[in-house]
């Protein structure tokens, strides 16, 4: 791999004053050393990630960074500003800006040397080093870890560089295992002292005073951490860093278990065991937090790690002295905390729970849908009164291979609403909620509640399993409480809920937007037509996306479904298919309106919009999304108002062309699709033609001189 960092990636003299035109700046630089293959695809990117967080700290320091499919390599851009950029860092502007591009697929050893870097930010000769530095290329030696010669160094500061180089020397460098294994601090230890032996903690449980030291390791407190950060390369290390020094000066050992992108290694259940205390810093969900229940924990963001370790420390040590202590935890967190970030409101969980029903029942959807269509296409429109294969089949007649796939679907459709139930469940408790989820899936389909019955049924389930796991146990009833007690009670209540108190209204709810929906016709149709297209589009398979198609795929679900039912599926799938169609289409007939990594995804967007996966035109709107989606809106728009009117019908719930032969009115269903592509190319090209075009950026040769880059290029050569 190529050096991280050079001269040329260097600016001593970082005249932006405002953190967006610093990034610009630097990552103009990236471009022209061709480790960035789109500035504005990029500059998306460090936008986005800078929105979960800002990425100033204290002492001065900027550290915008990003994960990329735009970046070629990791690399590492340098600026050096005299006025100061805010960052939003506590303590005001940051003069040291570090701009770090890290590959979409970087590999662990790439993201190690990342990490080794963000943990040389809390050394104070290193920065102090990096602001009295004179010129480029020793900046760039600096950070590498190289050697300074004397000569370069020879200033106010000079003997700090060079200590902070050969303190670098191998830490930028290092393996994975010296950077991602957890690290032990202790007094007068140096970092990557040993960890605590199993056992050297006394055993009545009691803590020293705070701020009390002991020479002897029997006496030393012990404090495990776990820092992690949403991106986990930069603000992960600094945390865990910033812990270990605190601990040395405390006099305490402390083990840091370092959640990053590259991987983490877990802590020694015996050094967990042994531990006093824990420390969380933390902006994502800490994974198996279970390990640490019942010690005193201190649970803050991961920024506080870095800025205020001492008094973490201090906290958990008079945590620990009063003898408080975390409950024990009946289980491991659910899917949505796993996935989900810790500050997220109970409006975001909800979503993220029914999300995750849905995405498990789109495959029984899918799959159910196509085989009933295939029958009705193979046995003709009464396949659905055929008898059962078991008492009726004959080889060689079609009519038997199409009631076989008509009955086959018949039975995956009938798995829609308790898999709906059973997963939402699970999203909120885990295991434990499948089973209840699934039984009032089930009595939903029963009471004729449908798929508002499997909603409601999949929220309870979820609800009251997490309210039994609240209740105090004894420790003789834990072990059969997940096999028996909890979906014994948990049930019981779900059905007597269903069957006795909600069911009835919620079927009666059902059955009213049925009769609804067959009774649309006409104007009413269109606009329903027109508004399903522009939630279609409006996120691209996003949560707003997600739910138009799944109030489609909901009035399908039937082994009969109605006639309106089938138009909005039609509607539904056509409006998705328009965003990639007319992204592949635009960068064909106005390629020099994109990038070239945009006219490459142009490429593969020609296959995702004849699949019907809208998220092809993904690419497209997160690098131009005020002009990308608007167009696509309008486009999806006019095609989920056309084939409603034109009566198109589809009992498929995907696959895009390829069931045409499916498709009621297909011609006149090509034609709503090609009239709605057609109009947001035309959008697209009009707004972007609109846009004035982007200055030559410069990029400074290796005499000083500077050369316009243009904005469009070939395929970048690595450095």
């Amino acid at each position: 791999m190529s050096e991280m960092i050079s001269a040329d990636l260097v600016d001593l003299d970082l005249s932006a004053d405002t953190k967006e035109a610093a990034a610009r700046a630097l990552a103009e630089r990236m471009v022209a050393q061709g480790r960035v293959t789109d500035l504005e695809g990029f500059l998306a990117d460090v936008a986005a990630r800078e929105a979960q967080m800002p990425t100033g700290l204290d002492g001065g320091i900027g550290i915008p960074h990003c994960r990329s499919t735009h970046a070629t390599e990791p690399t590492l851009a340098f600026g050096r500003s005299a006025a100061g950029i805010d960052f939003g860092a506590p303590d005001g502007p940051a003069d040291l800006i570090f701009l770090i591009a890290a590959p979409a697929g970087a590999d662990d050893a790439h993201l190690t040397i990342l990490s080794s870097l963000a943990r040389q930010l809390m050394n104070a000769e290193f920065t102090d080093a990096l602001r009295s530095v004179r010129d480029a290329a020793t900046a760039a030696a600096l950070i590498r870890g190289d050697e300074v010669p004397a000569e370069d160094g020879a200033q106010d500061g000079a003997q700090g560089a060079e200590g902070a180089a050969e303190g670098t020397e191998g830490a930028v460098g290092a393996s994975e295992d010296t950077a991602a294994a957890p690290v032990a601090a202790s007094a007068g230890a140096a970092a990557g002292s040993t960890a605590p032996a199993p056992g050297a903690a006394g055993t009545d449980g009691s803590a020293p005073a705070p701020g009390a030291t002991a020479a002897s390791g029997e006496n030393r407190f012990r404090i495990v951490a776990v820092t992690s950060c949403p991106t986990g390369i930069a603000h992960t290390y600094m945390a865990a860093e910033s812990l270990q020094n605190a601990g040395r000066s405390a006099g305490v050992e402390l083990v840091v278990e370092t959640q990053g992108s590259a991987g983490f290694t877990r802590l020694d259940p015996a050094v967990v065991a042994a531990a006093d205390a824990v420390i969380f810093a933390h902006d994502v969900p800490v994974r198996d937090k279970d390990r640490f229940a019942g010690k005193p924990t201190v649970d803050v963001g991961v920024k506080a790690g870095i800025n205020r370790p001492a008094e973490l420390i201090a906290e958990v040590r008079e945590k620990a002295a009063r003898g408080e202590a975390t409950a024990p935890a009946h289980g491991p967190a659910t899917p949505v905390e796993r996935a989900g970030d810790s500050t997220e409101g109970y409006g975001t969980k909800l979503r993220k729970w029914l999300m995750s029903g849905v995405s498990y029942m789109v495959p029984f959807v899918a799959a159910g849908g196509l085989l009933i269509a295939l029958g009705f296409a193979i046995g003709g429109y009464k396949i659905n009164k055929a008898p059962s294969v078991m008492d009726h089949f004959l080889w060689t007649q079609a009519d038997s291979w199409g009631a076989l796939l008509f009955q086959i679907g018949g039975v995956a459709f009938g798995f829609l609403v308790p898999v709906l139930a059973g997963y939402i469940a699970y999203g909120m408790a885990d295991r434990p909620g499948l089973v209840p989820g699934f039984v009032g899936g089930a009595v939903s389909l029963t009471i004729n509640a449908g798929f508002l019955g499997g909603l409601a049924a999949g929220l309870i389930a979820g609800g009251v399993v997490l309210a039994i796991q609240r209740v105090n146990i004894p420790a003789a009833w834990r072990g059969i409480m997940p096999v028996v007690v909890i979906p014994l009670i948990s049930s019981a209540i779900v059905g007597f809920l269903m069957f006795v108190v909600i069911g009835k209204p919620i079927a009666g709810a059902q059955k009213g937007l049925t009769d609804w929906l067959n009774g649309l016709t006409g104007t009413n149709a269109i606009l329903l037509g027109a508004l399903l297209g522009l939630m279609m589009c409006f996120d691209l398979g996003g949560p707003v996306n997600k739910v138009a198609y799944t109030f489609a795929t909901a009035g399908i679900a039937v082994s009969s479904p109605s006639d309106s039912a089938m138009k909005i599926m039609a509607a539904v799938m056509a409006a998705g298919m328009v965003p990639p169609l007319a992204m592949a289409l635009a960068t064909t007939v106005r390629g020099k309106l994109f990038t070239p990594t945009e006219r490459e995804n142009g490429k593969a967007a020609w296959v995702l919009g004849a699949s019907f996966i809208s998220e092809g035109a993904i690419p497209f709107a997160a690098a131009d999304p005020l002009r990308v989606i608007p167009s696509s809106m309008v486009g999806g728009a006019l095609t989920g108002a056309l084939s409603m009117g034109f009566g198109a019908t589809l009992r498929a719930p995907h696959g895009g062309i390829f069931v045409v032969p499916l498709i009621g009115n297909p011609f006149l269903y090509l034609v709503a699709i090609a009239a709605g592509v057609c109009v947001t190319t035309a959008l697209v090209v009009l707004l972007k033609g609109m846009r004035k075009p982007a200055p030559e950026s410069t990029a400074t040769d290796p005499a000083g001189r500077q050369t316009p880059t243009p904005k469009e290029t070939k395929q970048p050569v690595a450095a």
